[in-house]
């Protein structure tokens, strides 16, 4: 196996010595433990099910695959290559399809195992993102995820399985099966689904296994690779989220160390320690440091500590995770956001990473700074786990969007929630992170004006959030049909996208905005439900606006002219009281061609600082 580096977190945004061989941090992860590593990417063997009959005739007990697909990648892409080269003429093009069942296979010889004096430790197979359906076999026998399922339901977080000892032979079989679908109750962002067909803003299908698979020792009782941090910086502690996991029921100490991130402290800044007795199975559990003259976390100043956290049981063996994490505090007060008591005014940019590598997403970030933004809008989409990291260490504010249904109901309600919880448990570490959107445009709550239920829901995760996860804002649904109740907002800002290239109806539109006037100015009203009275009670915050070359929206399209209509855009917004603002958008993507950042290489298309206010 391969060594897997321990996490320091200060490793990207930086390159990799020329004699490494192995770039640190490898695995799309953020949060990682000092162990060993097989990565299972590369050729796999691949099948179109094209009848979705491999779960009858067993696919999974031994099959004659007809091609071979590197993971990872798209289900999309594999059949396109796999139509490229000419040898399979049975299979439809991949256009329109209600439902798409593949495949994939491969062997792996089991790793060997250093016992010493601690327990033999186990093996975890780990899929960084792969969906919407997964299941999996191992040597014919299907496993369970940690949390119990047969059937994985997602595609933009990691998901795990415990290998047990029986299943385990010298050379292993590894058994993939993904389903996927143009079912409108799932959440699928901007992918094209049986509501919006791909065209326009809508986009190509990007599913399946799209994301790292690796196999790791873990130790048998252990914490898990997820960190949640809240600080509160007025009384000097850190509250921690841990995830213990364990076999074997006992007596426990859960042991933090912190230090400075880039190792400069000598001696740690504060160690704790907590008994606690654990039954099997998996349970959550908050601790509290305290760390007292922390320096704070900002984005003209990214200050990151180092936590080392450990479970440790009766006989002394220890199990070790490492995260980086950063001290602030934001705030939605009156007319601004705060961040650690300051107003600071968002220069933002949308942000569509489509089918983007790593790499290209690294140059993106990098761009989006120097173009001025302090804040990135990630648009309803899931990302590699490690631009969090690197956004931590730049110093660029994040706002997350949970990828939405296409169709307001129950069903896609509660797989709206499923997949904002799997995102919180992966993403609650990153200072970076301060915005939350639940929606966004109406996108999966279309009936939000008219249908007191999806309000109620929006309503009630709005409060879960301020509950359970105070660190975030929180948005309702973006841009417009925000939900007003008894006269209070449900929403941490009030936000509206507008869009025009006329210079004039740009200054009367922003007038009517902070002037309170709240219908017949975005494309919808900007609140539902009960009355709400703008006072400048809460920040506003224009989240879209610009599409200078996208056709749709009009504006210039030559870099001499965008520039100039950015700049007098920009300026009319900063002449009144909003509390921020979202250019869209940094890269062209599809039918959108309406970018800063040339996709691949990252270079801008107008002057640096553009987007700064000051």
């Amino acid at each position: 196996m391969q060594p897997a580096f321990a996490n320091r977190n200060a490793t990207e945004s930086h390159p990799t010595p020329a004699q490494t061989p192995i770039p640190i941090n490898p695995l799309p992860r953020a949060v990682l433990r000092s162990n060993n590593y097989l990565l299972l990417d590369g050729d796999w063997h691949f099948e179109w099910d094209l009848a979705d009959e491999g779960l009858a005739q067993n696919w999974q007990a031994g099959h004659t695959y007809s091609q071979i697909a590197h993971w990872p990648g798209s289900v999309e892409e594999h059949i396109a290559r796999a139509h490229e080269g000419g040898n399979v003429p049975s299979w439809p093009a991949l256009g329109w399809q209600d439902k798409v069942v593949v495949w994939y296979e491969r062997e792996f010889q089991l790793p060997e195992r250093t016992q010493g004096d601690a327990p033999l430790p186990m093996f975890q197979l780990t899929f960084g993102a792969c969906g919407y359906e997964t299941q999996v076999w191992l040597n014919g026998k299907r496993l369970q995820t940690i949390e119990g399922e047969a059937i994985h339901y997602g595609e933009y977080t990691s998901f795990s399985y415990e290998l047990g000892e029986k299943l385990l032979q010298p050379t292993n079989r590894l058994t993939v099966r993904i389903a996927d679908t143009m079912d409108a109750d799932i959440p699928r962002g901007k992918q094209e689904s049986s509501v919006y067909k791909r065209g326009g803003i809508w986009y190509q299908t990007y599913t399946g296994a799209v994301r790292s698979v690796w196999l790791e020792t873990v130790e048998r009782n252990r914490l898990r690779s997820r960190v949640g941090v809240v600080s509160i910086i007025e009384d000097n502690l850190v509250r921690f989220n841990l995830t213990t996991r364990i076999h074997d029921p006992g007596d426990y100490v859960i042991r933090l160390q912190i230090d400075e991130q880039d190792g400069s402290n000598t001696a740690p800044l504060a160690v704790e320690e907590f008994p606690l007795h654990l039954e099997f199975g998996q349970k959550n559990q908050r601790v509290v440091a305290e760390l007292p003259n922390a320096r704070l976390w900002a984005p003209q100043d990214p200050h990151l500590y180092r936590l080392t956290a450990q479970l440790i049981d009766s006989q002394g063996n220890k199990a070790q995770i490492e995260a980086h994490f950063g001290l602030r505090k934001a705030e939605a007060r009156g007319c601004c956001v705060y961040l650690n008591g300051q107003a600071t005014y968002l220069d933002g940019i949308l942000y569509q990473p489509g089918q983007a590598t790593y790499e290209e997403m690294k140059r993106h970030f990098y761009a989006m700074q120097a173009v001025g933004c302090n804040l990135v809008r990630v648009h309803i989409a899931g990302i590699d786990p490690r631009i969090y990291n690197l956004a931590d260490e730049l110093g660029l504010l994040l706002w997350v969007e949970v990828p939405s249904p296409h169709r307001s109901n129950k069903k896609s309600r509660q797989n709206h929630r499923a997949e904002l919880d799997r995102m919180l448990a992966l993403i609650e570490t990153h200072p970076s992170v301060i915005i939350w959107s639940l929606y966004n445009e109406d996108w999966g709550a279309e009936d939000i004006a008219t249908n007191p239920e999806t309000r109620q829901y929006i309503t009630d995760t709005y409060h879960y959030m301020q509950i359970h996860h105070p660190q975030f804002l929180v948005v309702d649904n973006d841009g417009w049909h925000h939900i007003s109740q008894e006269g209070r907002l449900k929403s941490d800002l009030l936000t509206a996208h507008l869009y025009t290239p006329d210079l004039g109806h740009w200054r009367y539109v922003l007038d009517r905005l902070v002037n309170g006037e709240l219908e017949a100015t975005a494309a919808f009203p900007l609140v539902v439900g009960d009355p709400f009275f703008f006072r400048k009670q809460v920040p506003l915050i224009v989240s879209e606006w610009g599409g200078f070359g996208f056709a749709n929206y009009g504006g210039p399209d030559d870099s001499a002219s965008r520039t100039d209509r950015i700049r007098q855009f920009k300026q009319e917004l900063r002449a009144r009281p909003i509390a921020g603002d979202i250019y869209t958008q940094a890269t062209d993507i599809e039918d959108e061609r309406n970018g800063l950042i040339d996709p691949q290489t990252g270079e801008l298309s107008v002057p640096e600082g553009l987007l700064k206010s000051s």
